[in-house]
């Protein structure tokens, strides 16, 4: 069983920064990949940036080149950094896990996790 904490949210204004971080306890090892994820209120859950055991990542347009999600073996934490903040970026973050059997890839689809952190909220002011 694996578990997931999510800290680091709060409110902070547009331009502004964060980090997001994600405790992970339990057995997650060999073959995984991990992602954040955030809904809005009226909107759906959306994949926002994810990274594999083999430290590949991916992420979602809107946040090419603010975000960087990193990952810190030794503490067992996942990682977003969140730059340039815009209201936009208001939301409910979710940190997610899963193990494969499989060859790992970073992904964005909310199905293919079943591990869910709690989630932090993240509120962008103008």
């Amino acid at each position: 069983q694996v578990q997931l904490v999510e800290s680091g949210g709060g409110s902070v204004q547009a331009g502004g920064s964060l980090r997001l971080s994600c405790a992970v306890s339990g057995n997650l090892y060999g073959r995984y990949y991990m992602g954040w994820f955030r809904r809005a209120p009226g909107k759906e859950r959306e994949g926002v940036a994810s990274i594999a055991s083999d430290s590949s990542t991916t992420y979602t347009d809107s946040v090419k080149g603010r975000f960087t999600i990193s990952k810190d073996n030794p503490k067992n934490t996942l990682y977003l950094q969140m730059n340039s903040l815009t209201p936009e970026d208001t939301a409910m973050y979710y940190c997610a896990a899963a193990r494969t059997v499989w060859a790992a890839y970073a992904t964005l689809t909310s199905d293919e996790y079943n591990y869910w952190g709690q989630g932090t909220q993240v509120t962008v002011f103008s």
